[in-house]
Protein backbone atom coordinates (compact mmCIF):
# COMPACT_ATOMS: atom_id res chain seq x y z
CA UNK A 1 0.00 0.00 0.00
CA UNK A 2 0.85 3.16 -0.85
CA UNK A 3 -0.23 7.16 0.72
CA UNK A 4 1.26 10.07 -1.25
CA UNK A 5 0.90 13.44 0.74
CA UNK A 6 0.37 15.76 -2.19
CA UNK A 7 1.58 19.75 -1.59
CA UNK A 8 3.83 21.90 -1.95
CA UNK A 9 5.36 21.95 1.94
CA UNK A 10 3.13 24.42 3.41
CA UNK A 11 2.30 23.80 7.22
CA UNK A 12 -1.11 21.68 6.46
CA UNK A 13 0.73 19.20 4.56
CA UNK A 14 3.93 18.48 6.93
CA UNK A 15 0.95 17.91 9.66
CA UNK A 16 -1.21 15.42 6.97
CA UNK A 17 2.12 14.04 6.46
CA UNK A 18 2.62 13.35 10.43
CA UNK A 19 -1.23 12.59 10.47
CA UNK A 20 -0.43 9.71 8.48
CA UNK A 21 2.37 8.32 9.38
CA UNK A 22 0.50 8.11 13.27
CA UNK A 23 -2.20 6.44 11.29
CA UNK A 24 -0.39 3.90 9.82
CA UNK A 25 1.75 3.71 12.99
CA UNK A 26 -1.58 2.98 15.04
CA UNK A 27 -2.70 0.19 12.63
CA UNK A 28 0.22 -1.64 12.77
CA UNK A 29 0.40 -1.89 8.72
CA UNK A 30 3.08 -1.55 6.56
CA UNK A 31 2.56 1.32 4.38
CA UNK A 32 5.02 3.56 1.86
CA UNK A 33 4.45 7.21 2.43
CA UNK A 34 5.58 9.48 -0.36
CA UNK A 35 5.38 13.19 -0.60
CA UNK A 36 4.64 14.53 -3.99
CA UNK A 37 5.72 18.21 -3.99
CA UNK A 38 5.99 19.18 -7.70
CA UNK A 39 2.94 21.20 -8.86
CA UNK A 40 2.80 19.62 -12.08
CA UNK A 41 2.66 15.96 -10.31
CA UNK A 42 -0.12 17.27 -8.09
CA UNK A 43 -1.95 18.78 -11.14
CA UNK A 44 -1.31 15.14 -12.88
CA UNK A 45 -3.75 13.58 -10.17
CA UNK A 46 -6.51 16.23 -10.58
CA UNK A 47 -6.16 18.02 -7.33
CA UNK A 48 -6.30 22.16 -7.46
CA UNK A 49 -6.31 22.61 -3.50
CA UNK A 50 -3.40 21.17 -1.06
CA UNK A 51 -3.13 19.57 0.65
CA UNK A 52 -4.31 15.71 -0.44
CA UNK A 53 -3.89 12.65 0.13
CA UNK A 54 -4.10 9.31 -2.10
CA UNK A 55 -3.99 6.22 -1.64
CA UNK A 56 -2.27 3.91 -3.95
CA UNK A 57 -2.84 6.47 -6.49
CA UNK A 58 -6.38 6.98 -6.09
CA UNK A 59 -7.39 10.80 -4.20
CA UNK A 60 -9.38 10.33 -1.22
CA UNK A 61 -9.47 13.88 0.00
CA UNK A 62 -8.13 17.31 -1.21
CA UNK A 63 -8.06 20.77 0.54
CA UNK A 64 -8.45 19.39 4.08
CA UNK A 65 -6.03 18.49 6.88
CA UNK A 66 -7.50 15.05 8.12
CA UNK A 67 -7.00 13.53 11.29
CA UNK A 68 -5.41 10.20 12.11
CA UNK A 69 -8.63 8.33 12.98
CA UNK A 70 -10.08 9.85 9.37
CA UNK A 71 -6.78 8.57 7.76
CA UNK A 72 -6.93 4.97 9.30
CA UNK A 73 -10.63 4.68 8.83
CA UNK A 74 -9.50 5.17 4.73
CA UNK A 75 -7.15 2.42 5.10
CA UNK A 76 -9.50 -0.33 6.64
Amino acid sequence: MKIQILGTGCPKCLQLTENAKLAVQELGIKCEIEKVTKIEDIIGFGVMMTPALAIDGQVKSCGKLLSPDEIKGMLK
